[in-house]
């Protein structure tokens, strides 16, 4: 027998190992050597042989444990990596699951991973507070994962449909694995055993198998009192890792058999892997069985006791509590004792710990009690207050928003509210009604309840705009959410009747003016149909009952002007001037609205005004522009948009959202004050139409500009937003065709340069153009004929600045077939460009031509004037700064050639002035006449 085989003791083999002999080496092979010495940890670690099945997914379901842990924790850079990881895996495991199938805990991972990152992806607060790599890892891979599942749709759509099977399934899945690991450690424990022939035998089933089958009895029932025994097991832990130490000392004689394989014929194999079956089948056999027996046996108890206290409850559904009971039995109510109720339950408002739905419950309990026993509407007017003031606390963060249905009941509220006043005129409600002075029973008296039902509406009316703000505006919720905005008005109107009767003053100022912030945004289509449509005989009932209708004119000229007469507030009065102005600028009334804005002298004093004062001031500037231009205002239009376009901050100034800015600008309270400013989507201004309209303005009045002053180096700017669009433009390497609108813009305003204004009209009109811009405008085809009209005027201008050198005499009538301009039209721009010295000519009347005059100097000319202008100012700045070191002018000149010098330069000045000075006195001329527009 070989020595690789020799057994002996352990003592033996430690003798030998620790004494001075030397063992004789072998010769020959590798299998000879003196065998590895091994430490004690090594020794007592176990050789396990696993399958490739189990590697793969083993470092699959690890690196799944990871993914999850850092989805605990948000860390979206982690998971990036991990999921990487988890594809590369998956891919080395590809022939396994060819062949056993997707795993479902893969499954199950993708699904949840998906819902977590939509959900992550949806809070946006969340995703505000996560730093720049996280983000950026979250984005990746949100895209990474939506295109890696489509591989994975029918899983995981099944997945989702039933996860509770699946979950059930991996259960299964998770027993059977244990139930391999039960049968591999107990090979295992065989294989550790020492290796002999015998060993190599099959052997005889050592139980019959009645006793086998008491033994898994025993098995299941002792897994099944595991939780039990937790604490027995806890405690003899230490003897138990005693004990298995020094039976595994005593298990291996020799070191190398507990490396050794042990292999077995294919027929054993085979036979336990069909009692592994039937033992897998039984488990889940006795499983249910044991199952249904305590459903049967606990309904069986429920039965003996006969208590009706315990109740089975099916499908999760929630146990129905009893309403609490405001009174005890046999209370008699009276007034009294509901008013002091209603007090106790209004003395915990507030306080910390309060449960604000069960308040509210209690308060509609107790409005219900009253109805019953007919307290009187007095008692009834003041719970419902109090109903709605505790709706409005239910949240107490000023940043967030009613949920919708809390809303809708507080309107029902109001609304019940409303039906009692109106129907008892002799009650009267108000904030200055002492609760000492209040009369809620007595009928020979008028009711007098505090409360106002004013403050209600405008509460109200404020949750509903942050309801707005807060909704995705292109969602079908936000529809749905701004069909309500009618029944918001209607709650108004009806107030407005109200406090017309029995209001003060202040209280009807306060309620127009909630009137006309949700009308004067609206552009009134019926009474624009009706101008239109003026002489038409309307032929059905409804039309006839729309014509009757108040106009929104006439209704926000009623209630501004009773605001303008009656207001004492700054705030009030200047909110409805600007609501007039856009409401006028809105309809086309421009000098309306111009006069009431240069009237109000609003301009002054509007940087002293709060921040949603400024803002519709902004929007209101915005809204007289537009008007100016459809009404062919083009100067008056850049004038009123200069300002909100200059800054590159429109979005910002109108309130339709917030431009990205650093910490240090903007902190997170700053912020949220910010949002809570902000416009609902459906009273934006479309700022494309809006940039649209103020770079078309620019450019009919810049290129002439351009044309008439190409030579002076003092020439200024009329739009810098446009002169930096025009080299954003110049600056492409590749001209192609235009895309954008600001392309067609600067395409356009080249065409112009060129006196080509056919070209220009093509692509400032366009089909898509058309799309973007001109037909969001009411009256579209008027606009753009005004447009067109513009542009053969300005391009007529434009042409005669750039080539009226060239030409000594020109014909009108060629003018107006070049431009498609009538005679007349073209006689009165030349003859006001000739009034305002811009164009050197004269009018020949009986043969209808424009005589230019020689006098303007040529381009050589103009440039060699610029740069004896620039010489002579340097050399008398070298001259000063000599003077300035020397005393005097260091000998170069005696003051006689000073004189002279001086006298020359008066002389050269006066030439310039004299010759090509149109240019000089037309610049000054028009730069007077703008600042006395």
């Amino acid at each position: 027998m070989s020595r690789f085989f020799a057994t002996g003791s352990d003592s033996e083999s430690e003798s030998s190992l620790s004494g001075d002999e030397i063992l004789p080496k072998p010769v020959g092979g590798t299998f000879g050597k003196q065998p590895i010495l091994l430490s004690d940890e090594e020794e007592d670690t176990k050789r396990v042989v696993r399958s490739a099945k189990d590697k793969r997914f083993e470092e699959l379901t690890n690196i799944i444990k990871t993914i999850r842990n850092a989805m605990k924790i948000r860390d979206m850079t982690k998971c990036l990596e991990e999921f990487e990881q988890l594809g590369k895996a998956y891919i080395k495991a590809k022939n396994i699951v060819d062949k056993e199938g997707t795993p479902r805990f893969y499954i199950r991972l993708l699904s949840d991973l998906e819902d977590y990152l939509n959900e992550l992806w949806e809070d946006k607060e969340g995703k505000k507070k996560m730093n720049k790599n996280n983000a950026k890892a979250l984005s990746t891979l949100r895209q990474k994962l939506r295109k890696y599942n489509r591989d994975f749709e029918a899983p995981i759509t099944a997945y989702k449909q039933n996860p509770e099977e699946s979950a059930d399934e991996d259960q299964e899945k998770d027993d059977d694995d244990d139930d391999d690991s039960d049968t591999s450690s107990s090979s295992e424990d065989d294989k550790d055993e020492g290796i002999s022939a015998s060993k190599f035998l099959k052997k005889a089933d050592s139980a019959p198998p009645e006793a086998r089958g008491k033994f898994q009895k025993k098995t299941e029932d002792a897994e099944d009192d595991d939780e039990s025994s937790d604490d027995e097991i806890w405690e003899d832990s230490d003897s138990d890792s005693d004990s298995e130490s020094e039976d595994e000392d005593d298990k291996y004689k020799t070191l190398a058999a507990r490396f050794l394989k042990k292999t077995g014929p294919s027929e054993d194999r085979q036979a336990s892997e069909e009692k592994k079956k039937e033992e897998k089948a039984k488990k889940k056999q006795h499983r249910k069985v044991k199952s249904k027996t305590e459903e049967e046996g606990e309904m069986e108890r429920d039965e003996n006791e006969g208590g009706g206290e315990w109740e089975q409850v099916k499908g999760g559904a929630p146990l129905v509590k009893e309403k609490p009971k405001m009174f005890a039995k046999g209370t008699e109510i009276t007034p009294t004792i509901v008013v002091k109720k209603l007090n106790e339950i209004l003395q915990a408002r507030g306080k910390k710990g309060t449960d604000r739905a069960a308040q509210i419950e209690l308060l509609h309990l107790l409005n219900g009690i009253a109805d019953e026993n007919n307290l009187g509407q007095g008692i009834s007017v003041k719970i419902k207050f109090n109903i709605v003031a505790s709706l409005y606390d239910y949240n107490p963060n000023l940043a967030a928003y009613m949920k919708a249905d809390m809303w809708k009941k507080c309107l029902e509220c109001i609304h019940e509210l409303l039906d009692i006043l109106f129907s008892n005129p002799n009650m009267f409600i108000g904030e200055n009604i002492a609760e000492d002075s209040e009369n809620l029973i007595a009928l020979d008296q008028p009711l007098r309840v505090r409360g106002c039902i004013l403050t209600l509406v405008e509460r109200m009316d404020e949750e509903f705009t942050k309801i707005m703000q807060n909704t995705d505006p292109h969602s079908q919720e936000y529809v749905d959410n701004l069909k309500d905005e009618a029944r918001v008005c209607e709650v108004i109107e009806r107030v407005q009747k109200y406090l017309e009767e029995k209001g003060s003053t202040d209280e009807i100022c306060r309620v127009y003016l909630r009137r006309i912030m949700h009308t004067y945004y609206k552009f009134d289509y019926k009474a624009h149909q009706r101008q239109l449509s003026t002489g038409q005989e309307s032929k059905s009932e409804q039309d006839q009952a729309e014509n009757e209708a108040e106009d929104s004119a006439v209704l926000m000229d009623r209630l501004c002007k009773y605001i303008y007469a009656k207001d004492r507030t700054d705030r009030i009065r200047t909110c409805a001037i600007l609501c007039h102005i856009y409401h006028h600028a809105l309809h086309n009334r421009w000098f309306q609205a111009r006069d009431l804005m240069l009237m109000s002298h609003l301009q002054d004093n509007i940087q002293h005004a709060d921040p949603p004062v400024q803002i519709l001031y902004n929007r209101t500037m915005v809204q007289l522009g537009i008007c100016a231009f459809r009404q062919g205002m083009i100067r008056d239009a850049h004038n009123a948009l200069l300002d909100i376009q200059s800054s590159g901050r429109a979005k910002e100034l109108l309130g339709q959202g917030l431009l990205m800015r650093t910490m240090q600008e903007r902190n997170q309270e700053q912020e949220k004050i910010e949002k809570r400013r902000q416009i609902p989507f459906h009273m934006h201004i479309n700022l494309e139409l809006l940039e649209c309209v103020y770079l078309v303005s620019a450019m009919l009045l810049e290129i002439p500009y351009m044309a008439a002053h190409e030579f002076d180096a003092r020439r200024r700017m009329i739009s810098k937003q446009f002169h930096h669009q025009l080299r954003v433009g110049e600056r492409q390497p590749l001209l192609g065709p235009p895309e954008s609108m600001r392309e067609h813009v600067v395409a356009a305003s080249k065409a112009m340069k060129m006196g080509d204004w056919k070209t220009c009209k093509n692509f400032i009109i366009n089909e898509k153009m058309n799309g973007k811009v001109w037909d969001l405008f009411p009256e579209a085809d008027r606009v753009r004929n005004m447009l067109v009209r513009k542009i053969q005027e300005e391009s007529l201008r434009t042409y005669l600045f750039t080539y009226s050198s060239v030409y000594d005499s020109i014909r009108m009538g060629i003018l107006g077939d070049m431009f498609q301009l009538e005679i007349p039209t073209v006689h009165s721009i030349i003859s006001k460009m000739i009034i305002n010295e811009e164009l050197m000519a004269s009018l020949d009347q009986p043969t209808q031509t424009v005589v230019m005059h020689g006098t303007e100097p040529s381009s050589l000319q103009n440039t060699a004037l610029q740069l004896a202008e620039k010489l002579g100012n340097l050399v008398e700045n070298n001259e000063r700064i000599f003077d300035h070191k020397q005393g005097s002018y260091g000998g170069y000149f005696n003051r006689d050639q000073k004189d002279s010098y001086q006298r020359n330069r008066d002389q050269k000045d006066s030439y310039q002035r004299k010759e090509g000075g149109y240019m000089r006195r037309g610049y000054r001329r028009d730069q007077q006449n703008q600042s006395n527009y």
